[in-house]
């Protein structure tokens, strides 16, 4: 087992990884920007080391300082957490190449599965669906692609996530252009400015599958989760484990094409498969997300299994401690993101010193954050604070767990969503489980616009 881990994130994630390590008595080491100085993974770990200025480039995506800091602190492991360079195979190969073990897959599994456009072809030989579209090298052939799935589509970035480099496109006139700004915001985002075309699912549910591989062969999944709760950006706001109405023989098709997928290509570590279904009960492989997801928590909720300690100890060499039989899904799991950003004014991130906090408890109910009262919200990197996760005897339970404790948080200082995400829990529709990736536009933003037009 590891001695010292360093984790290569911030933010709540990085406080996640640090309590797991405690529990296994590892030594932490927390890498932060100036901007981070105080924050609470810097207080919580057992050592920290500055690693650049704000910019994200020049610091939690700046590998040499990163790994500079593993070898100065003498750790023998990198957890990578979440974003930045977590499905980047490059410093996954670096890292180990220095003689430090990356916890998470190889390069060469990220680099199948990090071009989705090599995934996809792997997907469709491993026998697991995938949406009808494909990559381009002109213009012309763009367009003749284009005509040959049919419109509406995507033009969506190869590499990358997080709702960033995609573009609906309606018709013909409008393919060059959503290439053009599909391709630049890739580039800024992920280095990359490659994309490729993908047949646009009208009404479709985002279901993903947890997934967790060893270096021994073995994988399992852990079922599923629905993340169609989605902001115009397609950020993802609520999310639930298991999903509402979902049909047991669906359910099974997705858990088995998820260990297919994670298979396919020798996959080691928690990885997600991303999945549409449409509303014949049809789904689709989108991508696979190869690390750990920011709603891995519900899944941890339902299953008793911790995520991040199975990541450690498959890193470490171990073999998976359970089997697919012995896994159960009990109860139902609610997780909201709590995000510093105004719903009045289009979501627009709000930075700011935070003056008070109050974050909810009781029975079935954990909150990872990074927050506290007195911390500064710097205005460089992702707006979430907290992420409020419920546990209930079934769905009904959990939303109402969820509502009450949405009802008790309170953070002054900064704008947040907490009123917005009670809209979305006390909307009929979600309630029931009824709803679709278009949920926001159709039931919450435009019953919005109606009052306020009334």
């Amino acid at each position: 087992m590891f001695n010292k881990i360093l984790i290569a994130n911030r933010g709540e994630i990085a406080v996640r990884i640090i309590r797991a390590c405690r529990e296994m008595k590892i030594k932490t080491v927390a890498v932060y920007s100036t901007a981070d100085a105080e924050s609470l993974p810097v207080q919580m770990a057992d050592e920290a080391v500055c690693i650049g200025p704000p910019a994200p480039r020049d610091s939690y995506l700046n590998a040499p300082n990163i790994i500079s800091a593993a070898h100065i602190t003498g750790a023998d492991a990198i957890h990578p957490g979440i974003g930045f360079l977590s499905e980047r195979s490059n410093f996954a190969e670096a890292v180990e190449a220095c003689g430090i073990t990356f916890i998470g897959p190889s390069g060469a599994s990220m680099d199948k599965m990090g071009d989705k456009s090599i995934a996809r072809e792997t997907m469709q030989r491993a026998g697991v669906p995938v949406v009808p579209g494909g990559t381009f090298t002109t213009a012309q052939e763009a367009l003749e692609l284009a005509k040959k799935i049919g419109f509406p589509l995507l033009v969506k970035a190869s590499f990358g996530g997080g709702g960033r480099g995609i573009r609906s496109v309606q018709n013909e006139e409008e393919l060059p252009r959503a290439i053009e700004i599909a391709s630049n915001e890739a580039a800024s985002a992920f280095g990359s400015g490659d994309v490729y075309l993908e047949k646009f699912i009208e009404e479709p549910r985002h279901i993903e599958v947890q997934v967790i591989g060893d270096k021994h062969g073995h994988a399992v999944h852990l079922g599923e989760r629905d993340c169609s709760i989605q902001s115009l950006r397609r950020q993802k706001i609520v999310e639930e484990a298991p999903a509402a109405n979902l049909a047991p023989a669906l359910r099974n098709r997705l858990g088995d094409a998820a260990v297919r997928a994670a298979k396919a290509v020798g996959y080691s570590g928690a990885g997600t498969i991303e999945c549409l279904v449409d509303k014949h009960g049809n789904f689709y492989f989108m991508e696979m997300n190869k690390r750990l997801q920011v709603e891995h928590c519900i899944t941890e909720m339902v299953t008793g299994i911790d995520i991040v300690k199975t990541q450690i100890l498959v890193a470490s060499g171990e073999k998976l401690q359970f089997s697919q039989k012995e896994i159960r899904l009990n109860g139902h799991a609610i997780e909201v993101r709590i995000n510093a950003e105004d719903p009045e004014r289009n979501f627009a991130p709000s930075a700011g010193k935070i003056e008070k906090v109050i974050l909810p408890g009781g029975l079935g109910v954990r909150v990872d954050t990074h927050i506290y009262s007195g911390y500064e919200v710097p205005p460089y990197y992702d707006s979430l604070l907290a992420k409020v996760i419920v546990w209930g005897k079934d769905r009904d339970d959990a939303i109402a767990r969820a509502q009450r404790c949405l009802m008790e948080m309170e953070v002054v200082g900064v704008k947040t969503n907490i009123a917005f995400c009670q809209k979305i829990l006390s909307n009929a529709y979600f309630r029931r489980g009824e709803y679709t990736t278009d949920f926001l536009q159709r039931r919450i933003l435009s019953e919005m616009s109606a009052k306020d037009s009334g």
